[in-house]
């Protein structure tokens, strides 16, 4: 069946334009909600007046939700599909983010970030195996301009934040209203996805069999580890670092982030390109150079010029890994494409579990540079990595 004719065979009347609009928004609106958290740290920190490494404790709520979404979400998408797990994951993370502004104490605050985490995987697998049907249909490579707005939301939310902080308008006025924006958005655009998922190439009898262990997927999965950890430690550390080391004063306390978040940008809108003129494994291999490159320089020279640089040059780095792991273990012939992205997720999500809270208890123990230093590691392991795909891939 052609492309042109599945589009036509899935829903006649909407256009497949309609699908790419509706996933970039719901991409752009998930990127603005965990913004709006994450720029929002420092405050919730103070407040509660917590240390590094309680912050850090408390902080693996988040990634062990996202953790814990990943099998219910692979079920109810192959129960309810994935149009209507969007619609769950787009009511449910808006609550989740308002929640985080009403936590009174270390006990409700993880609680409120584990109910986060959950509704932001949700959200995230859903709308990537989406995502895969849609690219399917066009027939090229567009899934980093997805995550593309996922990071235009992420810096929008960002600078959002960063207005909104200084005029001391409180943490719940500000989710309170991100959610209402969510919300709006959803109601205006839920009818602009896929009605049932795409499996161009897949017999119905072949998604069936069981799932095995499958090195290749496993190997999308330890290079998506790496750069979960480093988003972690990027989304949850890097306004603190700012805060703590760099000390450019309160108003620039979040300019790392912002150009992280902006990098990110930038990288992915420019990644489709990139990977169908040089191939997977070289843009993989210059993302962990980035990494490693970018996370160096702002360790070793903490001024806000070289440090707002070398996080920028993380977050290009960080830009096409997750999309095209994602892509890669959404059209792997073996299984489903919910589940080659589960899969994938349940490996590279260990890494966004454990690096906030890792970082956290090693500042605790020696300061924060030296917590966010393997960082550089893991770039220079994504780089080793990359070529294997070349030979694994089915």
């Amino acid at each position: 069946m052609t492309t042109a004719a599945l589009s036509a065979h899935l829903l006649p009347h909407t256009p497949k334009a309609f699908y790419r609009t509706a996933l970039m928004a719901f991409f752009f609106i998930m990127g603005v909600i965990f913004a709006s958290w994450a720029i929002r740290i420092p405050d919730v920190k103070a407040a509660l007046h917590l240390s590094d490494a309680e912050l850090g404790g408390l902080l693996f709520g988040a990634p062990l939700g996202q953790l814990v979404a990943i099998v219910p979400t692979a079920w109810l998408i192959g129960r309810i599909r994935s149009r209507r797990t969007i619609i769950l994951g787009m009511l449910l993370m808006p609550a989740a983010l308002v929640s985080l502004s009403l936590a009174g104490g270390h006990v409700s605050l993880f609680i409120c970030l584990l109910f986060f985490g959950f509704a932001d995987n949700m959200l995230n697998i859903a709308l990537n195996s989406q995502a895969v049907g849609v690219e399917t249909l066009y027939g090229r490579s567009i899934m980093a301009t997805f995550h593309g707005m996922w990071s235009l939301g992420g810096v929008t939310g960002g600078i959002v934040g960063a207005i909104l902080a200084p005029l001391g308008v409180s943490p719940l006025h500000h989710f309170c209203l991100i959610a209402l924006v969510a919300v709006a958005v959803l109601a205006a655009l839920r009818s602009w996805t896929l009605p049932r998922e795409v499996r161009v190439g897949r017999k119905e009898t072949e998604t069936r069999r069981p799932v095995r262990f499958d090195i290749y997927l496993a190997v999308l999965g330890f290079i998506a580890f790496g750069s979960m950890a480093t988003e972690g430690a990027m989304y949850d550390w890097s306004s603190v670092y700012f805060a703590q080391v760099v000390q450019p004063g309160e108003s620039l306390v979040r300019v790392g982030y912002v150009a992280c978040m902006s990098a990110m940008v930038l990288g992915r809108l420019m990644a489709d390109g990139l990977i169908n003129h040089y191939g997977v494994a070289p843009v993989l291999q210059l993302s962990g150079l980035c990494i490693a490159g970018g996370m160096a320089l702002a360790l070793l020279q903490p001024e806000l010029g070289s440090a707002a640089a070398g996080f920028a040059l993380v977050g290009f780095g960080m830009a096409s890994i997750v999309p095209i792991c994602y892509s890669l273990a959404g059209k792997s012939t073996r299984v489903p494409p919910q589940v080659g992205i589960s899969l994938v997720s349940s490996i590279s999500f260990f890494g966004f579990l454990v690096c906030p809270p890792t970082v956290g208890f090693l500042s605790h123990l020696a300061d924060l540079r030296w917590a966010l230093s393997p960082i550089v590691v893991v770039g220079l392991l994504i780089t080793l990595a990359a070529p294997l795909l070349r030979r694994l891939r089915p």
